[in-house]
């Protein structure tokens, strides 16, 4: 019964990621001055749930605070390497018809590290017991709501056609069934490498928002749209402290 629980919940937390598919009904010139709306919307969530979700839940179930500064540097180096290694080899395919920035392939690796943790989570909550397994999932299908659609933003503003960021966001989603599965197969030993990743994955979300898409932002000098930006990321971080009163 526990399976069957933890499954049908992170296939319906991946499914959330589809939340994009309203910007289909949007004309495409309208979606284009829309999407640094959606990045800033991104930064946002990622600040948010970097400072107030992910790095005090570590604070709080790693002892070793030395320990949890070194990942979370770990974090953004590893994506400063990543992001070279992904510069190089869209530079070795200049040619190629479809080009994706960078970015995009950023943003995916970092939410589908986020994703296998939120599976890890929600297995292991159902193992305690079927109501604080639901209540967790719960407060996981908020949490993804506004990142998603960030995410989505993001997407479309690396060159991905409104299809295929669906389709890519949901397969980043769906690193949440392998974390549940992972945690099912191997209990208790996945809580600690989950811990792990916490931080880790802090580290790659700062890295995201501050180094990838904040310089996306600064590509526009009008005073309109950056009162506008500034806007959408005070929402993003908004959403982030209001699912944190939620849970409280």
């Amino acid at each position: 019964m526990i399976i069957i629980y933890t499954l049908l919940s992170v296939l319906t937390i991946s499914l959330v990621s589809f939340i994009g598919v309203f910007t289909l009904v949007l004309k495409r010139n309208l979606l284009n001055k829309s999407i640094f709306i959606f990045v800033s919307l991104a930064v946002g969530t990622l600040l948010g749930d970097v400072f107030i979700h992910i790095i005090p839940e570590a604070y709080e179930k790693i002892s070793n605070s030395t320990l949890i500064s070194f990942l979370i540097i770990g974090g953004i180096l590893i994506f400063f390497v990543l992001e070279k290694v992904l510069h190089w080899h869209h530079h070795t395919l200049e040619h190629a018809e479809e080009h994706h920035h960078p970015i995009g392939k950023m943003i995916l690796l970092g939410d589908g590290v986020h994703n296998f943790i939120d599976g890890l989570i929600i297995a292991t909550s159902y193992m305690i017991s079927i109501e604080i397994g639901v209540a967790t999932t719960m407060a996981v299908i908020l949490h993804e709501i506004p990142q998603e659609i960030g995410n989505f933003g993001v997407l479309i503003h690396a060159g991905y056609k409104t299809k295929k960021a669906l389709w890519y966001n949901f397969l980043s989603a769906l690193t949440a069934v392998a974390g549940a599965v992972t945690a099912l197969l191997f209990g208790n030993i996945t809580e600690q490498f989950a811990l792990w990743l916490l931080p880790l994955t802090a580290g790659g979300f700062i890295y995201i928002a501050l180094s990838d898409l904040v310089p996306e932002l600064h590509k526009d000098f009008r005073v309109g749209q950056g009162i506008i930006q500034v806007i959408a990321i005070m929402v993003g971080v908004a959403s982030m402290l209001m699912l944190l009163a939620l849970e409280g």
